[in-house]
Order: structure tokens, then sequence, then C-alpha cells
């Protein structure tokens, strides 16, 4: 059976670091970053890539639209 691995895009520019996609990730592959992006914003980013499963909850919560989540099987 083929395992599969997502993995996450984030536009940074239009990200505004609500945390809902960090709330709502069930493996803890995002975090609100340290770093700001033009509008004055934490972004989410993903820390451990080859955890994600692709579930898209993170895509889903976001309410700008800023993620886009890809699924790849393995």
């Amino acid at each position: 059976m083929a395992k599969i691995r997502g993995t996450v895009v984030i536009d940074t520019n239009r990200c505004k670091g609500c945390d809902l996609c960090v709330v709502a990730c069930p493996t803890d592959v995002l975090v609100l970053g340290n770093e700001v992006n033009s509008k004055g914003y934490n972004y989410a980013q993903q820390v451990k890539p080859d955890e994600c499963i692709g579930c898209a909850n993170c895509g889903y919560v976001c309410p700008d639209g800023c993620i886009t989540v890809y699924k790849v099987k393995i």
C-alpha cells in the first residue's frame, strides 16, 4: 500500500498570522515563525515537512486562502 506524504505551501505575503492553521494541524507541522512579512505579521511556516500527512486541515481553516496542500504517493 502506498504511503501518502503531504507538503504545505504558504503565501507568506498574504498570511496575517492568525494561528488557525497551527491549531488545526494534527501532526504539529506548522508554527508561527519569528520573521515578519511585508505587512508586519508573523507568518506560518512548515517546520516538520516529513511529518505532513496531507490532510489539508490547515488550508480549510485559513480565512485568507494562503495555504495550498499537495499530496504525493511514495
